[in-house]
């Protein structure tokens, strides 16, 4: 399974290029989103309503470290998986959490991670139905499959957006890596009505950073143009700014592990209503941050108006790469 042979290693191929080449070896077993890989959630065959299946593991070392608690953990490991229910509009079910562990594992370690994920699991009405665990030579992780179902009669997915669609975004961005993380609320309710909002299109959780998220939204042959003074940055990205010399748009576009919704909507709906009855339903803050235009040549997928001198856009973060 490994090899020393560099052109053969997936180091340095790129998420996105490795993806691309498991879905061609699937062939017909890997159906297109949204039933089948590429999407939040896969879209199962309606049982009463539709069911939603996502997964997502934090990794030592890659997504947590030493100085993590259990209960940090284990927050991260469901909460993550919440967030990509949230992103089509769903409610949680059950999950499955499979386990890769050393022979070092602390027993203590895993009856406080334990613990933790069963008050998390209650706290949002999820039921652990099952999982496997192994023994491992590699780092500790926790690997977890969530069941969900769609919450009304639509379930938003990334396709759907039109060129002339406005992009909104939940929150604030930036600076996760100074707690927010293993913090962070998964925006379930929140989705839940903007699937009801007809005049919502497509929709993502932020979970790569923006600059690498918000292409996944954009129809063939558009582009997404921002203005940087309506991206909302949070205090983090601005803490993280003066640790790193980078502007704050910076982080709030890049860190990643933002886990808020990012989303279009119709170009010609009344606007004003929709933030209003947003405000009137959720404390969360609601940003319009731009549109979806044509895009043509050598045209970035991302354009951003008054950005600060000499800003540089990167791809966010990606495996493999």
């Amino acid at each position: 399974m490994l090899t020393e042979n560099t052109s053969d290693q997936v180091g340095g191929m790129g998420e996105a290029a490795l993806i691309r080449e498991m879905l061609t070896c699937l062939g017909s077993a890997g159906p297109p989103p949204p039933h089948g890989p590429g999407d939040d959630c896969a879209l199962l065959p309606a049982v009463g309503r539709r069911r939603l299946v996502t997964a997502d593991p934090v990794i030592y070392k890659q997504h947590f470290l030493p100085q993590h608690s259990p209960r940090d953990v284990a927050a991260k490991l469901i909460r993550r998986n919440l967030s990509d229910i949230a992103a089509m509009g769903g409610r949680p079910e059950a999950a499955i959490l499979s386990l890769s562990l050393p022979r070092q594992t602390s027993i203590r370690w895993l009856k406080r991670f334990f613990r933790a994920l069963g008050s998390e699991a209650m706290r949002f009405e999820v039921t652990i139905i099952g999982g496997d665990c192994s023994e491992s030579e590699g780092p500790p992780g926790f690997f977890m499959t969530m069941l969900g179902q769609a919450a009304g009669r639509r379930v938003l997915t990334r396709t759907g957006g039109r060129i002339g669609d406005m992009i909104y975004v939940t929150g604030r961005l930036g600076g996760s890596l100074l707690g927010r993380q293993f913090r962070f609320q998964p925006r379930l309710t929140e989705g839940v009505w903007l699937a009801g909002q007809r005049a919502v299109r497509s929709m993502i959780d932020l979970s790569d950073g923006m600059a690498k998220d918000l292409p996944e939204l954009l129809p063939p042959g558009s582009a997404a143009r921002l203005d940087a003074h309506q991206i909302p940055i949070a205090r983090a990205a601005e803490r993280r700014a003066k640790e790193t010399g980078r502007p704050p748009l910076h982080h709030a576009l890049h860190d990643g592990e933002d886990f808020e919704l990012l989303f279009t909507v119709s170009g010609n709906t009344d606007l004003t209503r929709l933030e209003r009855d947003w405000r009137g339903a959720f404390d969360v803050p609601l940003n319009q941050l731009g549109k979806i235009v044509p895009r043509s040549g050598s045209t970035p997928p991302i354009l951003i108006d008054h950005a600060p001198d000499n800003f540089q856009l990167n791809r966010g973060y990606e495996h493999f790469r």
